[in-house]
């Protein structure tokens, strides 16, 4: 088992026992990082996104002056992919020789999986140590729909796709319990795994720790070996000088260097008018010398143009938006190579269709590899099949090839409400858009049809960008987290947007190159405008307004539940405008 100080023996070397002061620097992960930085990063006040606290780490481990890095945990959300990822940083700066400290108040699956990384991980005095496990909730909704009278008529290609089961059924099938019963299997064994590795603990020693962390404190976090040390935040830095030390430093005292974080943006604050100017004018920027494209595919996947997310609303990605950032890109010279990020869990199969077949064009003039974060499921991993090579984080979820299609009718909600509806058509299948009635079995061969040639479409790109792809093995809605993806030939690399990046660096010959996000980072009137867009009037008469009683929602159901339903309610709107999708199932919920 491993304990606190031993890892520090192994990167010991003799230039630090001589340095009279161990210069040590804290670098707090807040927030849910971004994945591109906002307009009011201007003023340092927002999360970092997840490539800056990478490149924070790189510029710590490159640091001659650093012997140590503090990561404190503060109020974080990340996804697993995201934990992978800063954790990798972490390693390097270990790899450099410098220690790496892990400091939270209390420890959840997250707090432990990243501490994993670190040399040392240290509790605050009197914190909690928490270790459950994965549980996974699964909505049905089929008998909420007709108590409202509502009507879902869907139709799915895929035994395992489950898209429409959330709303169709009031258990799983067989098929969809299968697969995402397996995906929790993946993820559950590849969350023991990197503690593990992390610790240096036995599978044995590992079912010890689960079954007393459940929700322990510290002396017994200690015991269990997931935490080294249990210490209050103000003698953090007398600790790290005792385990200093302990490893042959006989300098002076620690000192510390002041927090991590990103670098200046250059804005004159003396001048309000060039502030405001920097807030709420569009970015419009220019490459100056080799440069790398960084085209974040992040969302549900629409019809037209690009939503950031707000505090009611799930970022989406735009086709029209993705198009113009294309050009962009194929017509910049300086642009040797693109690398696309994707977190995307799919959405409009004609969106889907449209940024497939520019990623395409663009590849016929530059490389395009492919970065998969959290999820390139369903339409994102349509997209994905654009790209020449694919990198995937060991828990990025991958697959879900399928489509599904459909409609939810409200008649029998109207009936009960004794509001009648006259409908009039002309044309053999005008009321088949009906929102007040349902499809009959003409209606569901037609769009069956349809979704099959589809689906069609779909096995057809990936097995041209995927040579020697299995199609009976990770087609009909199949879920799979990375490494799983690799040994399918649904990608060729474990490995993250870093190692995407610096890889393509190498292949293009470039010693020194920028990175440009695409699309251009909105500024701050259009995040505002898409964020609170109707949400901003008063309400009339003294009722609250819609986004009152949103927030009320949200603090009812809590923010897993009702970002879960509000995409699904998203899809249902998306449905309205398309009937066939290509989405992962929704109403999932993983803790």
């Amino acid at each position: 088992m491993r304990t606190g100080l031993i890892p520090f023996v192994v990167m010991f070397s003799a230039s630090l026992a001589l340095a009279q002061t161990y210069d040590v620097a804290m670098l707090e992960v807040t927030g849910d990082p971004p994945a591109v930085a906002g307009p009011l990063s201007i003023f340092g006040d927002t999360s970092p996104t997840l490539s800056e606290y990478v490149s924070i780490l790189h510029d710590a481990a490159a640091d001659d002056e650093l012997e140590g890095v503090i990561v404190r945990m503060k109020d974080a959300t990340l996804s697993t992919s995201e934990i992978e990822e800063i954790g990798r940083a972490m390693g390097d700066v270990r790899d450099a020789g410098k220690g790496v400290y892990f400091f939270a108040e209390n420890f959840g699956t997250a707090e432990l999986l990243l501490g994993s990384y670190a040399d040392e991980v240290i509790l605050q005095q009197g914190g909690a140590v928490s270790l459950p496990g994965l549980y996974m909730e699964e909505m049905y909704l089929a008998d909420t729909l007709d108590w409202l009278g509502l009507r879902a008529d869907f139709v799915q290609i895929g035994d395992y796709k489950g898209a429409d089961e959330a709303i169709t059924r009031t258990s799983p099938s067989k098929a969809w319990d299968e697969n995402i019963s397996g995906l929790l299997d993946a993820m559950y064994a590849n969350m023991r795994r990197v503690l593990m590795e992390g610790r240096g603990l036995t599978e044995q020693e590992m079912d010890a720790a689960m079954d007393a962390l459940w929700w322990a404190d510290g002396p017994r976090a200690i015991e269990s070996g997931l935490i080294d040390a249990e210490v209050d935040l103000t003698e953090l830095f007398d600790h790290i000088e005792a385990s200093a030390r302990v490893r042959g430093w006989s300098g002076e005292k620690v000192a510390y260097r002041g927090e991590l974080g990103p670098g200046e943006e250059g804005v004159d604050y003396s001048n309000p008018l060039l502030i405001f100017a920097e807030l709420f004018q569009p970015k419009h920027r220019q490459t100056t010398g080799p440069t790398i494209a960084l085209l974040h595919i992040n969302g549900a996947i629409v019809d037209g143009d690009s939503t950031p997310a707000g505090p009611f609303g799930g970022a989406s990605v735009g086709s029209r938006t993705i198009r113009n950032a294309i050009k962009k890109i194929a017509r910049d010279e300086n642009i040797e190579g693109v690398i696309v990020r994707i977190d995307s869990p799919g959405g409009s199969a004609i969106a889907s269709e449209v940024i497939w077949q520019g990623l395409r064009r663009l590849a016929a003039e530059k490389p395009v590899w492919v970065s998969v974060g959290s999820m390139a499921a369903s339409g994102g991993y349509y997209i994905a099949v654009g790209g020449q090579k694919i990198y995937v984080d060991e828990s990025s979820i991958v697959g879900s090839i399928g489509v599904v299609g459909g409609k939810i009718s409200y008649g029998g909600l109207l009936d009960k409400v004794k509001v009648h509806v006259v409908g009039r058509a002309r044309g053999p299948h005008a009321a088949m858009s009906s929102p007040t009635g349902g499809w009959d079995d003409h209606d569901k061969a037609l769009i069956r049809e349809r979704m099959i040639e589809t689906y069609e479409q779909f096995t057809a790109r990936v097995e041209t960008g995927r040579p020697g792809i299995e199609l009976d093995k990770t087609a009909e809605g199949r879920l799979f987290l990375g490494r799983d993806a690799v040994a399918l030939k649904m990608a060729d690399e474990v490995g993250t947007l870093d190692d995407a990046l610096n890889d393509m660096a190498d292949t293009l010959g470039l010693e020194e190159f920028d990175v440009m996000d695409f699309p251009e980072p909105p500024s701050l009137d259009e995040m505002l405008s898409n964020a609170f867009g109707g949400f901003m009037s008063s309400p009339i008469g003294g009722g609250a307004s819609l986004r009152e009683q949103l927030a009320a929602a949200r603090a009812l159901l809590g923010d897993e539940r009702f970002t879960l339903l509000r995409d699904a309610a998203a899809m249902g709107t998306m449905l309205s405008r398309e009937p066939v999708l290509l989405t992962t199932p929704g109403i999932v919920i993983f803790r």
